[in-house]
This record gives structure tokens, sequence and C-alpha cells, in this order.
């Protein structure tokens, strides 16, 4: 695998540690879509998802040595590691029910795991009692910080330079970090590529953001099998990137979002987690949008349970 610069600072480091997309073009999937898909996958990325782009970008920029985040799993593993490769330390806020893969990725390279039940207690709220234990840290967004989504434009630098013709880009959209970062990438690049979202439909914050003109939050924690989806709602740092730049938001719902892990495993040969999927489900989800069209469909990560994966492949999964 490339490697690819993440900006000024970082690109200044002796190694630059952030993986150039995977890209698969895989017939069977374009086939069964009616269009020309061109996966651009995030799976064998550094800790298995676009997230160690921001995290390490952050690490390389700030000058605190504890950083501490909440994450559902990929930011607070991309953490840890960007953390130990930079000789920092992080602590890491994570739900009980995060996919045990992630909670082992993070303890792996060193970070501390907090676990919180979101019943009782939320990410932030817990995250804001570290952050008044630990005012010497710096508190690290998953998404809503532009040191995030400037690690993430370094994707869509990577995708106007490709060289192939893309109708557009469909990118999925929790916290609105990835969508944003490859927006601006595009743009920073001079490229005049239409990106779409993908957001789970039991998550559809950023939609009706969109719609009504003004960011608007879930009331609590959304349960969609997407768990990176699951944000309390856009950054203010992405907004006005988001609702400039994206075409429009699919909404998919959660057997959209099965089907597309599925379809990643059977025509792609791909192992996709289900937010890595959402890209996938809304071409699935409004097919007619995307007929004929060359689309590039970002896989933001691989990350998930054993068990989740063989009931989404075996059709034992139920909403």
């Amino acid at each position: 695998m490339q490697e690819s610069g993440l900006g000024p600072e970082a690109g200044a480091a002796k190694a630059a540690l952030v993986f150039k997309t995977t890209v698969i073009e895989p017939p069977r999937l374009s086939r069964r879509c009616g269009a020309r898909i061109v996966l651009l996958s995030e799976a064998f990325q550094r800790t298995g998802s676009f997230k160690f782009r921001a995290a390490y970008h952050v690490a390389c920029n700030v000058s605190q040595s504890l950083l501490i985040t909440a994450s559902s799993g990929n930011f607070g593993q991309a953490l840890a590691l960007a953390c130990l490769l930079r000789n920092k330390r992080c602590i890491v806020v994570m739900p009980a029910n995060s996919a045990r893969v992630k909670i082992e990725g993070v303890r792996e390279s060193g970070g501390q795991v907090e676990l919180v039940d979101v019943a009782v207690k939320s990410r932030a709220e817990r995250l804001g009692e570290l952050a008044r234990e630990h005012p010497e840290a710096y508190v690290a967004s998953a998404y809503d910080d532009p040191l995030v989504i400037e690690g993430n434009a370094s994707l869509g630098r990577e995708v106007a330079a490709m060289g192939i013709p893309f109708d557009c880009i469909v990118a999925p959209v929790g916290g609105g970090g990835l969508a944003s970062g490859v927006i601006s990438g595009l743009r920073q690049a001079g490229a005049q590529i239409a990106v779409l979202g993908a957001e789970p439909l039991l998550a559809n914050d950023a939609a009706r953001s969109l719609a009504a003109g003004r960011i608007l939050r879930n009331e609590s924690e959304p349960q969609t099998i997407a768990d990176g989806a699951r944000t309390p709602s856009l950054g203010r740092h992405n907004w006005e990137i988001l609702r400039q730049g994206l075409e429009r938001i699919v909404e998919v719902p959660e057997a959209g979002i099965v089907e597309g892990v599925r379809l990643l495993f059977d025509l792609a040969n791909l192992k996709a987690e289900p937010t890595g999927a959402l890209a996938l489900g809304a071409i699935l989800t409004e097919p007619e949008r995307f007929q004929g069209k060359c689309v590039g469909c970002i896989v933001s990560g691989g990350n998930v349970d054993r068990e989740l994966f063989a009931r989404m492949l075996s059709g034992r999964f139920a909403e």
C-alpha cells in the first residue's frame, strides 16, 4: 500500500503513515446496480477505517500529550494508535454496547477505555467529566474539529487525482467528518464532482437538518446497526461545508444497510462494517438516481464483530 500526506505539518514528519484508499471495481456489483461502481475502501487503512486519517492529523498537530475523545470505536482505535505512534496518551469514552473488536482495538494500542451505559449517561456527559478531570488534555472530537476535516480531506484529494470520470461520490454520514473532509479535499484539488451523503433512516438528523436549514439533534443515541453513525448531531465545523457541498442525503433503511454488507461480501469479496456499507445501501435504496453513472462508493471501514457479520450474511439479522 502506498502512503498519503496529511497536510503541512504532518507531511513534514519522517514517515507518512496514512495509506491511500484501496480502489476496487467489481463487475458483478456494477451489473447488479446498473452503474459503474468504484469502491473506495478504507477497510485496509490502519485500524481498519478512514478514521486514522483524521486521528493521525490531530495527534501530529496538537501540543498536548494527553488526548481524550468519545467514540463508538473507529475513531477511538485510530486515536489510540496515532497517540502510540506520537508518544502520547489517550482516553476513549465508548458505549458499553460497542463492538468488542473496536474496544479491543483501542486497548491493543494502549488507549484507556471508559465504557458508559448510554441509557444512563451519554458519551458527551462522561467526556465532559474527563475534560474537567484533565484540564491539560486536548478534547478531540471524532468529527467536529477542523483538524479532523483536514485529515479526512486527504481522501478527497486522492479521489480527485485518480483520473476516473466520477459522476458522483457517495459518502457515509454520521457526524459529518468524512463527508465534509471529502468535499473539502475535492475543492482543494479543483475537482467538480457531486457528493451525496448516505445516512441511516433511524439516525437521519443530517437529512432533517439540511431540510430545516439548521442543525437538528437526535433526542437520544440512535440504535441503528450502523454504529459509526450513532451521533447526536452534525458538527458545527462541518455544517457549512455540508450545507453548501452535499447534493443531497439518501436515508438508508436498516435492511438496505444489511443488504449492502452482503453484496460487498458476495459480489466484491470485501468485508465491511454496517456503517461502511451505507454508501452502497444508498445506491440500493434509490437505484434510479445512479443508473448508468460512474459512482465512487466510499466503504468507510471494515471493523465488525464476527457474530454480527455472520448474522447479516446468513440472513438471520432482524431489525
